[in-house]
């Protein structure tokens, strides 16, 4: 049998998008929108489907029309197909298919093309749904994040992942296609409550902890003014950490995880977990809140994180109001293990490859390990048991 040489080729594909910040995106005094939607060219003769969370119009009841009249406002922009699309939010949005069935339906509906865009204004769940539908229509059509959380202004909104739940597992279908803009509107941020203003917090003291003591220490020296909700120093750190965010992905060499190594999923492992057992219940924020806890507790006991740097990370997560501790923790397999850990298999199936888990050396220094002890992490649960019970 002849064994031919095989034919090669290496491709080099550059994304560019930008992470903007303003007030107001739908005033129509405010280009920024304009701007953003025409930069790419020959706009005019474009197409806009715009979706939104519908929890929104709580606080904003005309949203729509406020989107509707920016876009007539400014006749230069993709034209607007149709009405904006009211979806739900949170995890329930992602269970299944049928908000990406039914936004694919508006996009052959209105004929949009690979040039158009899908304009999606929500939290993190509705971003992802919106960002899978629009990256698996036409194997890709121009997305336009522009989240409304303090949790997917920070973290969620700016990177390059998109996805739903399936088979009991957080993201198992999704993409990796980058937006083509990203648009922080703070005027949103000044409507949710209290719980979900702080809800980007966590993953602020996430990447410091893996990237940035500095950084760390700031949230430290703002904790009572992040209580207080005050909004320049919210603002800063939102900037601050979505800053961080797209270093690690444009400048880690990784961008679409091809790699087992996923420092921005720093706690995320148990995180996700605890999330699948709770139904849902428990939202991102405070499981993420746990996750950390219990990575930083297990770093101390392994022996790479002093004691005192550990006490740091968990006294400013309390003193922020996040819980370190919940009853999912504890609960056990038929087999009489603990369930959060087959949150270890789940995530190096979805690695692929070795187990390769973020711990923390010290504050600003994640390290790569490849096993976790059972025995320490029982200890580290108990651990953070016992400290919720003092508390």
């Amino acid at each position: 049998m002849t064994t031919r040489e095989p034919i090669s080729c290496a491709l080099e594909v550059q994304f560019h998008y930008e992470i903007a910040f303003t007030e107001d995106v739908f005033s129509p005094a405010n280009l920024l929108l304009a701007t953003t939607l025409t930069r790419a060219g020959g706009a005019s003769a474009e197409k806009a489907l715009v979706v939104f969370e519908s929890a929104i119009l709580q606080e904003r009841p005309h949203l729509p029309d406020e989107i509707a009249a920016y876009f007539a406002a400014h006749p230069t922009m993709p034209a607007l197909v149709c009405a904006p699309v009211p979806l739900g939010g949170g995890e329930a949005l992602k269970a299944n298919c049928g908000a990406v069935d039914r936004l694919h339906v508006l996009i052959e509906r209105y004929g949009l093309s690979r040039h158009s865009y899908v304009l999606a204004v929500g939290g993190g769940a509705l971003l992802d749904v919106a960002g899978f539908a629009a990256s698996t229509a036409h194997r890709g059509i121009r997305h336009v994040r522009l989240p409304t959380t303090t949790l997917s202004q920070a973290d969620g909104g700016v990177g390059v992942k998109n996805g739903i739940n399936a088979f009991g597992k957080k993201n198992f279908i999704g993409t990796f296609a980058p937006p083509f803009a990203v648009i922080n509107d703070f005027a949103f941020i000044r409507l949710l409550p209290e719980e979900q203003q702080r809800g980007g917090y966590v993953e602020a003291i996430k990447v410091a902890l893996i990237r940035d003591v500095a950084f760390f220490a700031q949230i430290e020296k703002d904790a009572d003014a992040l209580l207080r909700f005050d909004p320049p120093v919210m603002q800063k750190l939102i900037r601050r950490c979505a800053e961080l965010h797209i270093q690690q992905i444009a400048d880690g060499g990784d961008p679409f995880e091809f790699g087992s190594a996923r420092p921005l999923d720093f706690g995320h492992w148990s995180a996700h977990k605890i999330e699948q057992l709770s139904g849902f219940q428990i939202g991102h924020a405070q499981s993420v809140a746990i996750g950390i806890a219990l990575d930083v507790a297990y770093s101390r006991r392994s022996g790479l994180l002093e004691a005192a740097a550990a006490e740091r990370i968990l006294l400013l997560l309390e003193k922020l109001r996040f819980r370190l501790f919940a009853p999912e923790l504890i609960e056990k397999t038929v087999d009489g293990e603990l369930a959060v850990v087959a949150g270890l298999d789940e995530f190096r199936e979805h690695l692929g490859g070795e187990l390769s888990i973020t711990q923390l050396r010290e504050i600003g220094v994640g390290v790569e390990v490849h096993e976790m002890s059972p025995e320490l992490l029982l200890a580290a649960v108990n651990e953070l048991r016992e400290r919720e019970a003092r508390s």
